[in-house]
């Protein structure tokens, strides 16, 4: 039987639509969009969220844990279902799950547990990103230094063959640690390159574009200042047609640089990720990272030192942040849905559109997450 889900504003991934309402097949994917009150003829049962919004499920490109556990050498197809059942609660209905820079062998298994939760069809999980370990230790932010290492062609080999059998695979490097043939070739073995953790010029940045790659991970952290004769990554990134992630909780990125990045980028190349870690969902104030505690004080993660390490914040939190700034709404939420989604090439995700899939969050007026529903049914259903 259909099922129509309707309410005062529907975000479609491009427009918010007033009055209208989303049919649902039985298979569990979006058949219309309805405008204007109109509902599908003959007995469809109808669920009215009211005054609230109707938005594609959310998209989060970069999350390291969630429920207590961190993606690391422990991860398995368990741990990854505990993940994204975390992060499904909190409005993010397709993760890629994270791995920190770590050794070859946890490397090697995280591949192995995301390949299998392909297979499986694991709800949530939208492939994987590795965040490492060919990053500059000169920004190494709170990866351990004795991960880091230049990519050598064994580590090559792992990651196009892995990009073949995962839903989307992004790899974050530094064009320090790569070189512009190794990029080309992860590029063509549909493996998604995100520049991140550099402290490379502007030049190297283009360069490695040119080569390949696409992104730019957790823009304005981890890389060199923007300065008047050294643009470094962050000029490259605002000037150069890169995608980049953003962290919107208001401790990673002042407001006046989230505006600029705003006002810089086009509509489709900036988004938002949550950069979650294992407290994400849980009340827990502490968690552990390669051996070191980290701190959960005042929305911030730091480690003891005072060295942020990831972010304190669902994406529909850094959409309000993004909206109390005054962007406008229908950005703010396609940055974290249509646009994260079109990156990693999930055209039935992050829209409502006839044939995808029907996942969806429930927002009031002000953006508080309400509900969430996976393939047409409510998250408690």
């Amino acid at each position: 039987m259909i099922r129509v889900f309707k309410a005062a504003h529907v975000f479609d991934g491009w427009a918010l639509h007033r009055n209208a309402a989303v049919s649902v097949t039985a298979n569990g994917e979006i058949a219309a969009l309805h405008l204007e009150g109109g509902i599908p003829p003959g007995g469809a049962e109808v669920t009215d969220f009211g005054a609230g919004i109707l938005a594609p499920g959310f998209v989060d490109l970069q999350v390291n844990g969630g429920d207590g556990v961190m993606v690391g050498p422990d991860t398995d197809t368990a741990q990854l279902a505990r993940i994204c059942a975390a992060h499904m609660r909190l409005g993010a209905t397709a993760i890629l799950p994270t791995l920190i820079s770590d050794t070859p062998e946890t490397t090697r298994r995280v591949i192995e547990a995301g390949i299998a939760a392909a297979r499986q069809n694991l709800p949530g999980f939208a492939g994987l990103h590795l965040e490492g370990p060919h990053l500059d230790p000169a920004r190494k932010g709170a990866h351990d230094p004795a991960f880091l290492r230049p990519m050598t062609e064994s580590d090559l080999d792992l990651l196009c063959a892995a990009a073949q059998k995962l839903p989307a695979l992004l790899v974050t490097l530094a064009p320090e640690s790569a070189t512009l043939d190794q990029i080309a070739a992860l590029s063509r073995a549909g493996v998604i390159v995100s520049l991140g953790h550099s402290d490379c010029s502007a030049e190297q940045a283009r360069a490695a574009h040119a080569a390949g790659a696409r992104c730019v991970t957790h823009l304005y952290n981890a890389m060199g200042a923007l300065a008047n004769r050294s643009p470094g990554l962050v000029g490259a990134a605002l000037t150069t047609p890169f995608v980049a992630g953003i962290i919107a909780d208001g401790v990673h990125v002042a407001p006046e640089c989230l505006q600029v990045a705003l006002a810089m980028k086009s509509a489709d190349t900036l988004f938002l990720v949550s950069d979650a870690m294992a407290v994400a969902g849980s009340s827990a104030d502490q968690f552990t990272l390669n051996g070191r505690r980290i701190l959960r004080r005042q929305n911030r993660l730091t480690l003891e030192d005072g060295t942020l390490a990831g972010a304190d914040i669902s994406l529909p939190q850094s959409v309000r942040h993004l909206v109390g700034l005054g962007v406008d709404t229908t950005r703010a939420l396609a940055m974290a849905s249509r646009i994260p989604a079109d990156i990693i090439h999930a055209q039935d995700r992050g829209r409502m559109t006839p044939g995808a899939r029907a996942d969806f969050v429930v927002l009031t007026p002000d953006l508080e997450l309400t509900a969430t529903c996976r393939s047409g049914a409510l998250a408690s259903e």
